[in-house]
């Protein structure tokens, strides 16, 4: 039955998490977004979350790799204009940019395929979708698998599960929606765990989408962690020059957050502009980025 006829099938279970690091970070990272002219110092930030200084120093290092300051440098709009490539078609270098070093780490090892256009009219008929929801360094993460890979993630705050299900179901609505926590629990460990980003063991990805919003996405998994790229860039490497906004719309339209790296597109000016899921999570996956680099 679909999501449609069993609307009780999602959050059988409790996974509000106690004491997350994210919920802390969130709100630093937010004080950050709104401030960041004024480079609001480590005891202004502590004062805003409720912790002390050194508490905030240590838990933020522990989940960004970066101190504070230094992740207040990774998401100023000048830091982000650095990310931009300038001096050459990022897209089609990039693999040569990551074959050492951690900008590696940018794709994962994803080995991916696409359904067929058919397939995606449809709008998921005959398909199985399993489904979980797991505590990621980004808040609550929303997984979505088929017995072909990895089809689906997405975020959400604590009390915002149902919402994140309408949304991820909402996209193929003919689908059979299955609460299977052990089916999605590896792709969780995999996909949060960089110790575990190996070539020997790729992620598979199972991409849903049209012609062009495939085309878009496959583009998108060619920027190196580290790096950005405009949405004016993204459509010239895929041979649409003249079409930044449909460009635009199919990374809104991306349904694997994070795996397919939408939040490395910006906007020419280097500014962040819109995130599906809130440009407080975009921040906080490029500022947790730059740890993994940096490191």
């Amino acid at each position: 039955m679909n999501a449609q006829m069993k609307p009780t099938a999602i959050l059988q279970n409790d996974i509000t998490p106690e004491g997350s690091d994210y919920e802390v970070v969130r709100r630093a990272i937010e004080k950050i977004s709104l401030d960041y002219r004024d480079q609001p110092s480590l005891e202004v930030l502590a004062e805003e979350v409720g912790e002390t200084p050194t508490g905030l120093q240590k838990l933020f290092t522990r989940w960004a790799g970066l101190s504070p300051k230094a992740f207040l440098q990774a998401v100023t709009l000048d830091h982000a204009r650095r990310l931009l490539d300038s001096g050459m078609p990022l897209l089609e270098t990039s693999f040569e940019l990551g074959m050492s070093g951690p900008g590696r780490l940018h794709d994962l090892f994803v080995t991916h395929e696409a359904m067929s256009p058919g397939d995606y009219k449809t709008r998921g008929a005959g398909l199985t979708i399993r489904y979980g929801y797991h505590i990621s360094p980004f808040g609550i993460a929303l997984i979505m698998v088929t017995d072909r890979g990895l089809a689906g993630l997405a975020f959400n705050d604590a009390g915002g599960e149902r919402a994140a299900f309408a949304d991820m179901s909402g996209r193929w609505p003919n689908a059979t929606y299955v609460e299977d926590m052990s089916a999605t629990a590896p792709y969780a460990a995999r996909i949060f765990d960089p110790r575990l980003w190996r070539a020997d063991q790729p992620l598979r990805v199972v991409m849903i989408g049209t012609d062009f919003q495939l085309r878009v996405w496959e583009a998108l998994l060619r920027i190196p962690m580290g790096k950005a790229c405009t949405y004016s860039s993204i459509a010239a490497s895929i041979g649409a020059p003249s079409a930044s906004r449909a460009v635009g719309a199919a990374v809104g339209a991306n349904p694997m957050s994070f795996v397919v790296p939408c939040h490395r597109a910006l906007g020419k000016s280097g500014a962040l502009t819109g995130y599906h899921w809130g440009l407080t999570r975009k921040r906080a996956i490029l500022g947790w980025e730059a740890g993994q680099v940096g490191s």
